[in-house]
């Protein structure tokens, strides 16, 4: 019967020792247990010759090596077993081959594990594999940064190109070029550098095209002095870009960036506290 060790709320419950576990395995494979090795040495004493008897010394010997022998074979059942558990609970890459000799890859989550005839085996999505054949563990910030890479690949190749894009697709853009700027020196380098390259041209279109659309009221707000320079005599300045932008139609406004929006919204507010203070 095989052993099998479960998981339970993230832990490993063992449901026999490495001792039990060592007897199952003599008792069910097919290497020779101390019982056999016993019946082998009586029955080897009952028909030996009697003219030229084995003497005590060599039985001994015999036994003692045959002891020597199971004890490491009990130790590298329990080693094999206790490396096999701490795979539970990671996901791992298994070379599979099946009857026509094609190799496949498999990964998945270790559920639990599995120690049958002197061989341990891994349980993935219901299907057991042997120990032998795991080729790779996978770290948890590995897995994490692939993830990421995927989700953000599947996003840009889903942006139209750059010869179809249109002020429609700039939301679209700015989300998956935040999902990009969000992600970790080590996240961008599973990124394929073409997609980056993508999305990269895709951003630049935008900024073309709302330039395009608002360029002057863009530029008016970057002519705009520092604030702590400002003075009375900008006030004609900060007025003449308020009238642009009251002037733009709601489509217009909607591409007006949150910076820009809120730099006028500061220095207006602080010309009428400078004009307050006359």
């Amino acid at each position: 019967m095989a052993a099998i060790a479960q998981v339970k709320d993230g832990k490993i419950i063992e449901s026999n020792s490495a001792a039990s576990i060592a007897d199952s395995v003599k008792k069910n494979g097919s290497t020779m247990d101390k019982e056999a090795f016993l019946n082998l040495l009586v029955a080897q004493m009952k028909y030996q010759d009697p003219l030229e008897p084995t003497s005590n010394t060599e039985f001994v010997s015999q036994y003692a090596q045959f002891s020597a022998l199971e004890q490491m074979q009990n130790m590298s059942a329990t080693l094999e077993l206790s490396r096999a558990s701490t795979l539970v609970g990671q996901t791992v890459s298994v070379n599979t081959t099946d009857s026509t000799g094609k190799t496949t890859t498999i990964q998945g989550m270790v559920d639990y594990v599995v120690y049958e005839n002197n061989k341990a085996y891994v349980s993935i999505e219901g299907n057991l594999y042997a120990l032998d054949d795991v080729y790779g563990v996978a770290d948890t910030k590995y897995l994490d940064a692939y993830d990421k890479a995927e989700e953000l690949a599947a996003a840009i190749i889903k942006l139209p190109s750059y010869e179809n894009l249109t002020l429609d697709d700039k939301e679209y853009v700015d989300e998956v070029m935040a999902i990009y700027k969000g992600m970790s020196k080590y996240e961008r380098s599973f990124v394929a550098g073409a997609l980056v390259d993508k999305l990269g041209k895709a951003a630049t279109r935008m900024d073309e095209l709302v330039k395009d659309l608002i360029g002057d009221f863009m530029e008016a707000v970057d002519e705009l002095p520092a604030k702590e320079d400002l003075t009375l005599e900008d006030k004609e300045k900060i007025d003449k870009v308020n009238e642009m932008y009251a002037g733009m139609s709601d489509y217009e406004k909607k591409f007006v960036s949150k910076e820009d929006l809120e730099k006028l919204e500061e220095y207006t507010k602080y010309m009428e506290e400078l004009g307050s203070g006359e």
